[in-house]
């Protein structure tokens, strides 16, 4: 993962995905807490997750808030769509995701929804495949879109010119 260090400056907005109520029982009674997965994007290509635990929903937002601004990735965003097609999975959750053409708009649902918007991609198609848990969903996407190279990459790390890299 290519993780990035962002400066105070980066307006971040964050999403909440999902929030899960546990329930622990004690002898005298229920205790409930709150476990809440957000994410974090500029809109430009910098995206985070982080997972919050509390008493009350609104401190296990923040905490999820405060834990995506340690966890935020860098993804390659051309014209609104990814580079090309990747596949990734991450325990029994795997995702898909295809670059399409302007004006085809987010095809996607739930959980990977919010991590597009956030990274401010406007035209993909994306498959979810096996689990349709937030938490794993959230976790495969982002580590497919931190998977993804452009074609900038891959002459630099080829040591070559554009020209070659799509030319042969």
């Amino acid at each position: 993962m290519n993780k990035v260090k962002v400066n105070s400056d980066v307006e971040l907005k964050d999403r909440l995905v999902a929030i899960n109520r546990v329930t622990k029982v004690t002898k005298g009674g229920r205790t409930f807490t709150f476990a809440a997965i957000v994410v974090v994007g500029d809109g430009k290509g910098i995206v985070g997750w982080g997972l919050g635990k509390a008493g009350e929903v609104t401190a296990a937002i923040a905490k999820g808030v405060e834990s995506a601004k340690k966890n935020l990735v860098k993804v390659p965003v051309l014209k609104g769509t990814i580079p090309h097609e990747i596949e990734c999975s991450f325990g029994g959750a795997q995702v898909l995701l295809k670059p399409a053409a302007a004006g085809t708009g987010l095809k996607a649902g739930g959980a990977m929804r919010a991590v597009l918007e956030s990274v401010g991609i406007t035209d993909v198609i994306a498959k979810s495949k096996g689990s349709s848990n937030a938490h794993n969903l959230v976790k495969a996407t982002i580590a497919a879109l931190s998977d993804i190279r452009d074609a900038y990459t891959i002459a630099g790390n080829r040591g070559i010119s554009m020209n070659k890299v799509f030319n042969g």
